[in-house]
């Protein structure tokens, strides 16, 4: 099993990035399952998004849309490279949920402690599968610390995630304006940097 991590920005080119990796190891003879997160119930700028990604896809893809956090998971071939767009719709998707089972009635540390729970499991599942896997995600840590505890918890538990994939990658790129930085070239610790003569 390999996992691939491709974090960044919004429209730094990170799912372009990872179509073109599965794309690459489809014409291997690997089976490639795409499974996404997004809704678009009454909203019709995330509507065109899904339509505009949809129309993106190579056909030789499967699509597994999911309409919960974690039955998709059976319908995904354990053999197949699995490509999650993206890991911050599929944490969205997770807080939906731990809010609706809670009847809206959770604070923000059981939140985040659930959520990061939900992060791990999904990490183990993925480490543990025969098939490959990409993960798309965001860096959800670049802007305005958001006014909303919900809105903070799910950047710092995304960041978190984030990091861990990361450490598990055999492989884990930085998208910026559609370049990519490979992570793992980069170094772990700052070092202090030599006297000047």
């Amino acid at each position: 099993m390999t996992l691939v991590v491709i974090t960044g920005g919004s429209r730094s080119g990170k799912s372009a990035a990872a179509q073109r990796l599965a794309l690459a190891r489809s014409e291997t003879g690997a089976e490639v399952v795409v499974a996404v997160f997004g809704s678009a119930e009454g909203d019709e700028e995330m509507a065109a998004r899904i339509d505009r990604h949809r129309a993106e896809r190579p056909d030789v893809f499967s699509t597994v849309e999911a309409t919960d956090s974690h039955s998709w998971r059976e319908r995904v071939p354990d053999g197949a490279l699995l490509v999650i767009e993206c890991l911050g719709t599929l944490a969205a998707l997770i807080m939906s949920e731990l809010y609706e089972a809670a009847a809206d009635n959770v604070d923000a540390s059981s939140m985040e402690t659930a959520l990061d729970d939900e992060m791990n499991q999904l990490a183990s599942w993925l480490c543990g599968r025969a098939g490959d896997a990409i993960i798309v995600t965001n860096e959800t840590g670049w802007g305005v610390v958001p006014v909303h505890a919900s809105g903070r918890v799910f950047r710092d538990v995304v960041g978190r995630a984030n990091a861990l994939l990361i450490d598990r990658a055999d492989a884990a790129y930085l998208a910026l304006g559609g370049r990519l930085l490979d992570l793992h070239a980069l170094p772990r610790d700052v070092t202090w940097p030599p006297e000047r003569e």
